[in-house]
């Protein structure tokens, strides 16, 4: 049943900022608070508070990362069949997981319409997206930062864990984010010469910049020697249903 009458109820007025307004939302998903007011108010942003979300490259990300995450536990609790469905791909990523501005938006466009730039999900990640909408086009970010890809959760069990992200510390966040999940996700066989490493760095490939973006990713997260030059092999991904998967 979706939170409209939850047991706990806030006694404040959703803060008016849009960013605390996705923050706000996404906390009270994990709270298992309502979530009413919060969908309601995002719903009703204008389009010059939005413009003001994406002429800050910090702002954006924390902003659209949380809505996302927030939009993917509402979707799992109020139409768990859409995940469970063996047409998952079109009919989870599809459906209207959170209103924003009152479009309507899927995760697949809040993820590769904006906060990817306007880049296709097919493709390896080297191929722009062909249908966007003029939503998008208004407020993409300007380029793709991979880091996303940990901060992003769709709700199988290989996601990262989900966390709420904060304008003035989004950087530090998404580091720390990047860096506990490939500490968990990475295997390096020196001996062998190969690193296995997850699907997403197959998936979107070309958001990291090629295998030798990879590899200098995974460097400068830490997971690998400065002098490592190994193969690439990319880990199978569980798509076990794993709603609630928050960050301690």
């Amino acid at each position: 049943m979706p939170r409209t009458t939850a047991r706990c109820q806030p006694s404040d007025p959703p803060d008016e900022s849009p960013t605390a307004l996705a923050r706000d939302l996404l906390v009270a998903c994990k709270r298992d608070d309502a979530t009413d007011q919060y969908r309601s108010a995002l719903a009703e942003l204008t389009d010059d508070e939005l413009r003001r979300v994406g002429a800050d490259r910090e702002t954006a990300l924390a902003f659209w990362l949380n809505c996302y995450n927030a939009g993917t536990q509402l979707l799992l609790e109020e139409r768990p069949g859409l995940y469970e469905s063996p047409l998952r791909f079109v009919r989870f990523f599809h459906a209207p997981a959170v209103t924003v501005g009152d479009v309507s938006l899927p995760l697949d466009r809040i993820e590769n319409g904006i906060l990817r730039g306007g880049r296709s999900k097919y493709g390896l990640g080297y191929l722009p997206k062909l249908y966007v909408t003029s939503f998008e086009r208004r407020y993409r970010l300007d380029g793709c930062d991979p880091r996303i890809h940990f901060g992003l959760n769709c709700g199988a069990e290989s996601c990262p864990a989900i966390r709420a992200y904060d304008p003035n510390r989004i950087d530090a966040q998404l580091d720390r984010a990047t860096r506990h999940y490939l500490d968990s996700e990475v295997e390096y066989d020196s001996d062998a010469g190969v690193v296995s490493v997850p699907r997403v760095f197959l998936w979107f490939r070309g958001d990291f910049g090629g295998r030798s973006g990879i590899r200098s990713f995974l460097r400068s997260s830490g997971v690998l020697p400065e002098d490592a030059q190994p193969k690439i092999r990319y880990r199978s991904w569980d798509w076990s249903k794993a709603a609630g998967k928050y960050a301690e």
